[in-house]
C-alpha cells in the first residue's frame, strides 16, 4: 500500500509543474533562428550600461535644468515615431536590411565616442563646440541608431518563426502563434538580460566611487563608456549569425530532397516585395525634415507641433492599414491601442527625483547600480512568473492591475520626501531607512514595467500582414512609442509648474551658479502619482462604455 500524498508533496509537485510550464517550456521552445534578433535586443539591453554615468555626468558637469532634460527626452524619443518609414524601407529592401544594422551601429559608436571625448578630453571638445551641445548631439545620435536596429530586429522576429518544418511542410497556425509569443517573450528576456549584465558591471565598477577623488571618478566614467562600445559589436554579430542560420536552413532543406528554388521560396519570409507606399516614405521624410527644422529654428511650441503632426500621421496610417479589417477586429485594435497609449503616456517626475535621492537621501553611484541590478533581475524573473498570466488575461485587465500596483508602490517615495524613512528608522534601530525602503520598493515594482509589453508585442506580431510585417509592426509600435513622447511632454509641463533644481557649480572654480531647491518636489510626486492612477482607468472606462474592445 502507498501512503497518501502529503500537503508538502502536493505543493512540491505543483511547483515542479509550474516551473516546467513557465520556465523549462520556454527553454525547450528556443530555436537557433531566434538567436539573431535576440542578439540585437541584447545590445539594446546593454545600452543601460551608461545610464548611471549619464545621470552623474549631467548632474556634476552640466548646468541643464530638469525641464530642459525633459524636453531633450522628447526630442530623443522622437526617432521612435519614425519607425514607420524605416519599417516600410525594411520591407522594400528586405534582402539588404542588414545595412541598417550596420548604420545603426555606426551612429551608436559615434554617440559613445563623443561622451568618451567629453570625459577624457573635455577642453579639446569644448574648443570646438560647447560641452552642452556635444551632449545633446550624443543624446540624439544614440536613439537614431537604436531605432534603425530595433526596426530590423522586430522584422527579424517575424522572420525567425519558421513557416515550414524540416521536410518543407507548412507548420500549423496554432504552433506558429505560440512561436510568435515565445519570440516576443525571449526578446524581453534578452533586453532585460542585457540590463542584468550591465547592472552587475556597474556595481563592480562603482564600488567605493563616491569617496574617490574627482579625477579617479572621471576615469571610471570613461571606462564605462569605453566598455559600452561592445554594444554595436553585439548587434552586428547578430546580423552575421542570421546569415549563417539562413544558409544552414537552406542546406538542410536541400538535403531533405527539396529543390533549390523551392527551398529558397519556403525560406522567404517575404514572398515578394510590397509596392512602394509613398504616403509612408514621403510622409516620413517630410515629418523628419519638419521636425528637425522646428527643433533647429527653436520655434515656440515646436514640440507640441511635432507631436500633433506625428499623431496625425500615425493615426492616418493606422486607418489606411486597418481599412480592410472586419469591424470587430478594427474596434479591438483601436481599443487596445488607446489603452496602451494612455498607460505609456503617463508623465513622471523627471530628473529632479533622482537628484533629490542623490543629494538628500545620499544614494551614490554604487547604490543606484545595486537598485538597477535588483530591478533587472526581478524583472527577468517576473517575465517567467507572469508568463501564463499575460497569456490568459486581456491587455485591459493587465493595465488595470499594473495601475493599482504601481500607484501603491509609488507611495513610499512620496512618503520618504515627507520623512517616512526617518520615522521608520527611528522605530527599527536604523534598519528600515531610506535605502531599505528603496530596495524593497524596487524589488516589488521592477517586474511590472515589462508585463504589459509582451502581450502587446505578441498581438502586433500576430496581426501583421505577411507582405507588410515590418511596416505594420513599425506603425503600431510607433503609435505606442509616441506615447512616451507624450509622457516626456507631460513631464516637461509638470517641471514647469513645479520647479526642482539641484546645485550647479563650475567644475573648475567651484562657484555655485544655481542653488539646490527641492521644496516643490513633494507636490510634483503627488501629482504624478495621482495622474498615474486616474488616467488609465479613464481610458479603460471609455473602452468599456464605447463600441471598442481590448485584445
Amino acid at each position: 500500500m502507498t501512503r497518501p500524498a502529503t500537503a508538502s508533496h502536493r505543493w512540491a509537485h505543483a511547483l515542479a509543474r509550474w516551473f516546467d510550464a513557465n520556465i523549462l517550456e520556454l527553454g525547450r521552445e528556443m530555436r537557433l533562428s531566434y538567436l539573431p534578433p535576440l542578439m540585437v535586443y541584447v545590445a539594446a539591453g546593454i545600452s543601460g550600461l551608461t545610464g548611471i554615468v549619464g545621470t552623474f555626468f549631467v548632474k556634476e558637469y552640466l548646468g541643464l535644468s530638469a525641464e530642459f532634460l525633459a524636453a531633450l527626452g522628447f526630442w530623443a524619443g522622437l526617432p521612435w515615431a519614425l519607425k514607420m518609414p524605416v519599417g516600410h524601407l525594411v520591407d522594400l529592401m528586405w534582402r539588404y536590411k542588414a545595412g541598417l544594422i550596420y548604420l545603426g551601429a555606426l551612429l551608436l559608436a559615434a554617440s559613445l565616442l563623443i561622451m568618451i571625448g567629453l570625459l577624457a578630453e573635455r577642453a579639446a571638445m569644448a574648443a570646438v563646440l560647447p560641452v552642452e551641445t556635444w551632449f545633446v548631439i550624443s543624446a540624439l545620435l544614440g536613439p537614431v541608431g537604436y531605432v534603425l536596429q530595433d526596426v530590423v530586429a522586430d522584422a527579424m522576429t517575424v522572420e525567425a518563426v519558421p513557416r515550414v518544418d524540416e521536410r518543407g511542410q507548412p507548420l500549423p497556425e496554432a504552433q506558429r502563434r505560440l512561436m510568435n509569443t515565445t519570440v516576443q517573450t525571449l526578446g524581453r528576456v534578452a533586453i532585460i538580460g542585457g540590463s542584468v549584465l550591465v547592472s552587475l558591471v556597474n556595481v563592480v565598477m562603482f564600488a567605493g566611487a563616491a569617496a574617490l577623488p574627482e579625477a579617479e571618478k572621471v576615469a571610471i566614467y570613461t571606462r564605462v563608456y569605453e566598455l559600452a562600445l561592445v554594444i554595436p559589436v553585439v548587434s552586428v554579430a547578430g546580423v552575421v549569425l542570421a546569415r549563417w542560420v539562413w544558409r544552414r536552413e537552406l542546406g538542410r532543406l536541400k538535403a531533405s530532397g527539396v529543390a533549390h528554388d523551392d527551398a529558397l521560396r519556403l525560406l522567404a519570409a517575404q514572398p515578394e516585395p510590397p509596392p512602394v507606399n509613398w504616403w509612408i516614405l514621403g510622409g516620413g521624410l517630410l515629418f523628419a525634415v519638419v521636425s528637425v527644422g522646428l527643433g533647429v529654428a527653436k520655434i515656440p511650441a515646436a514640440q507640441e507641433i511635432v507631436f500633433a503632426l506625428s499623431m496625425a500621421i500615425i493615426v492616418f496610417l493606422i486607418v489606411k492599414l486597418t481599412g480592410e479589417l472586419a469591424p470587430e477586429a478594427r474596434h479591438t485594435l483601436i481599443g487596445t491601442a488607446i489603452v496602451v497609449f494612455v498607460f505609456r503616456a503617463l508623465p513622471g517626475p523627471g530628473a529632479g527625483s533622482t537628484w533629490w535621492m542623490i543629494d538628500v537621501l545620499g544614494f551614490d553611484q554604487q547604490f543606484l547600480a545595486t537598485l538597477s541590478l535588483i530591478a533587472s533581475v526581478l524583472t527577468l524573473a517576473g517575465l517567467f512568473l507572469f508568463r501564463r498570466y499575460m497569456g490568459d488575461h486581456s491587455i485591459t485587465h493587465i493595465v488595470a492591475m499594473l495601475t493599482v500596483v504601481g500607484t501603491v508602490l509609488a507611495l513610499p517615495t512620496v512618503g520618504m520626501y515627507y520623512g517616512l524613512h526617518e520615522w521608520t528608522a527611528a522605530r527599527t534601530g536604523g534598519v528600515v531607512d531610506a535605502r531599505f525602503i528603496a530596495i524593497v520598493d524596487t524589488a516589488l515594482e521592477s517586474p511590472l514595467g515589462q508585463i504589459a509589453m509582451v502581450p502587446m508585442l505578441a498581438w502586433i506580431a500576430r496581426s501583421a500582414p505577411e507582405r507588410l510585417k515590418a511596416t505594420y509592426f513599425a506603425v503600431m509600435a510607433s503609435f505606442t512609442n509616441l506615447a512616451l513622447s507624450a509622457s516626456q511632454l507631460g513631464t516637461k509641463y509638470l517641471n514647469q509648474w513645479f520647479t526642482v533644481t539641484r546645485e550647479v557649480k563650475d567644475p573648475l572654480t567651484g562657484v555655485v551658479s544655481v542653488p539646490a531647491d527641492y521644496s516643490q518636489l513633494g507636490h510634483l510626486l503627488i501629482t504624478t502619482t495621482t495622474l498615474g492612477f486616474v488616467l488609465p482607468f479613464v481610458a479603460i472606462a471609455f473602452i468599456r462604455l464605447s463600441r471598442f474592445r481590448s485584445a
